[in-house]
């Protein structure tokens, strides 16, 4: 199995947010749970590029696919 290009940390730097993991932990906690029915992509606590990346990244199953459905699962309590 290859290992991932990316880590967890490396989407917050990508997004322009903190990525130590106390500010990873609190990002995740101030923004949870987050509903079901909106797509990440399209949480309001997103800037209009960030929202593009995302949306961008799992459109294209990219490099970041993998960890964008982690901070998914991850906003919604999973």
């Amino acid at each position: 199995m290859e290992k991932p290009i990316h880590v967890f940390s490396d989407l917050f730097a990508q997004l322009g947010l903190p990525n130590d993991a106390a500010s990873i932990e609190s990002f995740i906690r101030t923004h949870a749970p987050l509903a079901e029915a909106v797509k990440l992509c399209d949480a309001p606590f997103w800037t209009t590029a960030q929202a593009a990346f995302l949306r961008e990244q799992l459109a294209n199953d990219a490099d970041w696919a993998e960890l964008v459905d982690q901070l998914s699962v991850a906003l919604r309590g999973g």
